[in-house]
């Protein structure tokens, strides 16, 4: 995901809060704030008060304003502070931070998790709070000694000095909430770095996760609460409930109340299994609204006639059309990629407690920062009237970054008057999802002599995400969201012209894990071996060659682009340089065996990543292995970063060879895993060969998405060196294959 908005507030609150109550007495590092109507800027100091509290006696708590849905921020983002305050990080205790300014993300514009960018926040203000709120203890412990500071030191949760004083941090607490915040705040070198890049650390969350005492949304318990279930119309936009029959369902023991809401029927009683079982008696009649009637036939017509439109420039040099007509051999192709769901294992659900004066609000949410605002507008009252408490996510993949599930039980809950848990589904999750957009991509090259590129148009045709959430961010009709992945294009090409064209298709979108990538790199990744092989050269050679060393001219957002000065297409070379070694590229491979190769930059991070793939006689793929370098700059976690690739791989596996939402009659025809394919254990292959290219410190990549997308294009490159088919639509499935 990108940035919200462009303009940072200064930041130059001290209002330190002081703890008390049983165990933590003392210093609270926290901003008090009044939260505005609108979406505050980020906080880009290193304060230290938003981050760390620290007890009379002792503890140590270190506030998380990141959503943990598996990737780790529970423990990265705690390493980052440990690190500089000198804390024994397996002793500290990790809170997930509430809705507040100061927890906005700088490089989104606001307090939520997406686009990979928690550690990339994170790195130096993090390490900063943690270095301030260590030389506020030392300056404490040297006032109350008087003695200078430089005479001190801390380590352990502990300040010494001379002749042989010492003073936890618990009992300097107090006092340090009186100290100056330094302006001036140096980092340990890497060389004394204890928990950064740490390979044996283990994650804080796991006993938690392993016993059953971390808390889930779906985990919420409250006294009085009841559970609901829903009932929501199937198809996937503008659809409403006109009436319903509940005589069987009300009278059902343990029903207490059912009661429509905005999206659909609520059945609330003592259990959700009573709630879920009485709401499958209820007989509803809806309005199917604009897209009832419509299936996949009509969807990709609507998306073709998008394609003959012209479409809005979002990135050009030399003339297109001069260079085409003085091309020695063009090379045309269209690509297909399809809708997806998110479907976290988790699925949606949100406990609300709304009174006359007061909400509470607990919920898996990626974005707590927005659901007093939209929650506020559907129950009728103040944003500051209502209580936001983040739970782990069993999942998450961008469909948490919206709030629809929270509305619907706050909603719920003011019906009833009483605290409500409604849970969705499966069947819910799957077929009340915002899809990752489907889309097609028209490319043409124009080769010159010697094979190179000297010509080229991108043209992308899809439904804009940010026009259904975020309205805002589309400028003169550009998606910045639909772009990501090609308006950082790396190769070397004079004469080019990119368009995109938005057109809504009727089916609701929503942000997915890469985003975008996930479309545009396939698409121009599969393009590229097109031109390698029609220019008759090696396609990891043919990249290299094409890369441009100077990108200067490229689109640069703050989630991408260049990194300690370092030009993108100098790090692709130096990944595809080290895949090509570590792959055994161009190895000699069995009949029906095929190697294929990728390269992408997304969030900063730079990978290449080679598959190699089995096609059997009736064109079922089996991914055998994948070997990636992957250039992310400093690990912070490095056992975790290794999980994420691992995570992104099989993910974007599931992407290139099974996942894919289509619609009948206006619903989605998937509503579980049996219909919506997914890795098997037994599919992942059995060799992930992952390496990351070594750091000097200096900068941080996101981890958590580019992988989903850059495997895609692998998979379908490795597909036709194995079968000489060139499969341009996504899903490759064994009947696609077939027909190519």
């Amino acid at each position: 995901m990108g940035k919200m908005e462009n303009v940072v507030k200064s930041e130059n609150r001290r209002d330190f809060l002081k703890v008390s109550g049983a165990g933590v007495g003392g210093l609270a590092l926290g901003f008090s704030l009044q939260l505005g109507p609108k979406i505050a800027q980020a906080a880009t100091t290193h304060s230290p008060n938003a981050w760390i509290k620290i007890g009379t006696d002792n503890t140590v708590t270190i506030m998380v304003a990141r959503s943990e849905m598996g990737q780790d921020v529970y423990t990265s983002m705690p390493m980052l502070v440990a690190e500089e305050l000198n804390v024994d990080l397996n002793k500290v205790k990790v809170e997930f931070a509430p809705p507040a300014e100061v927890y906005i993300n700088a490089l989104l514009g606001g307090q939520l998790t997406g686009g990979s960018t928690s550690v990339r926040d994170a790195w130096e203000k993090l390490r900063k709070a943690g270095a301030s709120a260590r030389m506020m203890l030392v300056a404490a412990a040297a006032d109350n000694w008087g003695v200078d500071a430089s005479k001190c030191s801390a380590a352990n949760s502990m300040v010494k000095g001379p002749g042989g004083k010492k003073a936890k941090y618990g009992d300097l607490a107090e006092k340090a909430a009186t100290m100056e915040v330094p302006k001036e705040v140096p980092l340990k070198p890497k060389s004394e770095w204890k928990y950064i890049g740490n390979v044996k650390q283990a994650r804080l969350d796991t006993k938690a996760k392993v016993n059953g005492t971390a808390g889930f949304g779906i985990d919420t318990r409250v006294p009085g609460m009841l559970y609901a279930a829903v009932w929501m119309p199937p198809q996937t936009m503008g659809a409403k409930v006109e009436s319903y029959d509940d005589s069987r369902a009300k009278n059902m023991p343990g029903v207490k109340a059912i009661v429509q809401y905005s999206r659909g029927v609520a059945v609330v009683a003592d259990s959700y299994w009573t709630a879920k079982k009485a709401k499958d008696m209820l007989k509803v009649k809806y309005d199917g609204g604009p897209n009832a009637g419509k299936d996949m036939g009509q969807v990709w017509e609507e998306l073709e006639l998008g394609a003959v439109e012209p479409g809005i420039t979002f990135r050009e040099a030399g003339n297109y059309d001069e260079g085409i007509a003085k091309a020695q051999k063009t090379v045309t192709a269209e690509y297909r990629l399809p809708f997806k769901s998110h479907s976290p294992m988790e699925p949606q659900n949100t406990m609300a407690d709304v009174r006359g004066d007061k909400a509470i609000i607990i919920t898996p949410t990626q974005f707590q920062q927005i659901i007093p605002h939209v929650v506020s507008g559907a129950i009728g009252l103040k944003p500051e009237q209502i209580e936001v408490h983040t739970t782990f996510l069993g999942g998450g993949f961008g469909r948490r970054v919206e709030t629809d599930y929270a509305i619907d039980a706050a909603e719920i809950s003011k019906a009833v008057g009483a605290p409500v848990q409604m849970i969705w589904s499966r069947e819910d999750d799957m077929m009340h999802d915002s899809y990752s957009p489907g889309g097609i991509y028209k490319l043409e090259a124009g080769l010159d002599s010697g094979g190179k590129i000297a010509a080229m148009r991108y043209k992308a045709t899809s439904p804009s995400i940010s026009a259904v959430l975020f309205p805002s961010l589309v400028k003169d009709g550009i998606d910045p969201f639909a772009v990501e992945g090609i308006d950082n294009f790396p190769y070397a090409t004079p004469d080019m012209k990119f368009t995109y064209q938005l057109t809504d298709v009727g089916i609701r979108p929503g942000y997915w894990r890469a985003v975008s990538h996930n479309n545009n790199a396939p698409a121009l990744e599969s393009f590229i071996d097109e031109c390698a092989h029609a220019a008759g050269q090696d396609p990891i050679d043919y990249r290299i060659s094409q890369l441009d060393m100077d990108t200067s001219g490229a689109k640069k957002h703050a989630w991408s682009g260049l990194s300690a000065g370092v030009p993108v297409g100098a790090r692709m070379k130096k990944v595809l340089e080290e895949v090509r070694k570590k792959s055994k590229w161009g190895k000699k491979m069995p009949a029906g065996q095929g190697q294929g190769v990728a390269v992408m930059e997304g969030y900063n991070t730079v990978i290449a990543v080679v598959t190699e793939v089995t096609v059997d006689s009736s064109n079922n793929v089996t991914l055998d292995k994948i070997i990636s370098v992957v250039d992310a700059g400093q690990l912070v976690h490095p056992d975790q970063a290794l999980a994420q690739m691992q995570s992104c791989f099989v993910y974007g596996q599931c992407v290139g060879l099974y996942n894919e939402i289509t619609i009948t009659d206006g619903a989605t025809d998937q509503d579980n895993f049996d219909t919506y394919r997914i890795a098997r254990i037994n599919e992942v292959p059995k060799v992930m060969d992952i390496h990351f290219v070594p750091s000097d410190g200096s900068f941080v990549g996101g981890l958590g998405e580019p992988g989903t997308a850059v495997i895609v294009p692998a998979l379908a490159n490795a597909v036709f060196a194995a079968t000489g088919k060139r499969v341009r639509e996504f899903p490759l499935t064994p009947e696609r294959i077939a027909q190519a």
